[in-house]
């Protein structure tokens, strides 16, 4: 399997896998309005064979009251084509985008996902750190995992996602 950065040429490809995975065409909506819009800032693909099997994408987010030091994401979506599923696709995935967030100098990364997966990769609840989501959602659904130890210390607030998570797909 090779993890790679998408390219031009990948969108219908990553739509197909994406509609596949949620069965439903809403999440694959978000993902060409993000990357229309330019909030798609990290998008990678795992490929078998030359044939495209799964995808993440990360994108902007901010945290009111603002703090513009601070480089935040999200994680969403993230799929892998149902005949793949809980094979290591999403877990390679997440590894190198969690990596490639890093090295391009992100502070943290937020997710609104299972309990039960994510904290194997260093998540935990957002309320940890005095964070909420602009949603209304469960508390151990949405996590945060600091990418530099102590960036999120005492920045407590809320963190919204780009308008794109709002529209209806």
């Amino acid at each position: 399997m090779i993890i790679r950065t998408e390219k031009s040429g990948d969108e219908a490809t990553i739509r197909c896998v994406v509609e596949a995975a949620f069965g439903q065409s809403a999440e694959a909506d978000l993902v060409d309005a993000l990357r229309t819009a330019g909030n798609s800032t990290i998008s990678l693909i795992a490929e078998e064979d030359g044939e495209i099997v799964g995808h993440i994408l990360f994108s902007p987010m901010r945290l009111d009251p603002e703090d513009e030091a601070l480089r935040l994401l999200g994680l969403a979506p993230l799929a892998v084509s149902p005949s793949r599923q809980r094979s290591g696709i999403g877990s390679a995935l997440i590894r190198k985008g969690l990596e490639l967030s890093g090295q391009s100098g992100y502070d943290a990364v937020f997710v609104l996902g299972h309990p039960e997966y994510y904290p194997s990769f260093g998540f935990r609840p957002a309320s940890h750190f005095g964070i909420r989501s602009v949603y209304d959602v469960r508390d151990e659904a949405f996590m945060a995992l600091e990418l530099k130890p102590g960036s999120l210390s005492g920045h407590p607030g809320t963190v919204h996602y780009t308008e794109e998570f709002s529209r209806d797909f």
